[in-house]
């Protein structure tokens, strides 16, 4: 499988803090790609320097063969984001919304169908404002996918959303896959990215701590389960028992 996303030796800082140090990965076409850490782990500014929203310090970042600093406006129009901390404007209707955004590109999705296969389709005529919390994280995730992408990026995909809103998710996304969707996400939630993700990335304070799937994860750790390994890894358990 070709490599849709490559990123090599990308280093990061503001001011004296490494908020990315030499960190290296690729993601082959047609799979979930897990990028994982606590918060302020280096998540965020990775994904921000492989769209070129921001300038890494160095190293090399290829997306779709493109490179996302040069070719900004062609690879916009291959891409979806989804952040958790999306910004939208509030007062205007879903429909009007996707109306919008559907209009930023030469060819989109079906955002009716979109609606109706995340659950929301009776929400088109509905303010934004006026959505609940897990109704609009789905709504962030249509909005991702509305340019027909070849690659989506997806942030806390399923925070604010029910166990079986949450199930849906992943089983449309895992039809996406099957269809050939390349899939980078974030989550906090070990259970998603044991469904989901054919390979995981932890990040510890800017660096690589491991890289491989689940199941290597858990081999390489002391533990047999993986959200025991995840936290080994990062070393957020001891970090949670000295809070105490």
């Amino acid at each position: 499988m070709e490599d849709i996303i490559t990123v090599e030796h990308l280093s990061k800082s503001y001011g004296n803090l490494k908020a990315v140090e030499d960190f290296s990965f690729s993601v082959k076409k047609g799979t979930v790609f897990g990028l994982l850490g606590a918060n302020g782990a280096g998540k965020s500014t990775t994904i921000e320097c492989v769209l070129g929203t921001k300038k890494a310090d160095w190293g090399v970042v290829s997306v779709l063969g493109m490179d996302p600093n040069v070719n900004r406006k062609e690879l916009f129009e291959q891409v979806g984001v989804q952040f958790q901390e999306a910004h939208y404007q509030e007062n205007i209707k879903v429909n009007e919304l996707c109306e919008v955004t559907a209009s930023l590109y030469k060819s989109s999705a079906d955002y009716k169908q979109l609606l109706t296969n995340f659950g929301i389709p009776d929400k088109g005529g509905t303010l934004v404002r006026e959505l609940s919390g897990g109704q609009k994280q789905r709504l962030f995730i249509v909005l991702a996918l509305i340019p027909n992408p070849k690659v989506v990026f997806l942030d806390e995909l399923t925070t604010g959303l029910d166990a079986r809103a949450r199930r849906d998710v992943w089983q449309i996304l895992i039809r996406l896959k099957a269809d050939g969707l390349t899939i980078l996400l974030t989550s906090h939630f070990m259970d998603e990215v044991e469904i989901l993700c054919d390979v995981i990335c932890i990040l510890k304070m800017g660096k690589l701590v491991f890289y491989g799937t689940v199941t290597e994860a858990i081999n390489q750790s002391p533990h047999d389960k993986f959200e025991d390994a995840y936290l080994w890894f990062t070393d957020e358990r001891s970090a949670y028992n000295e809070s105490l």
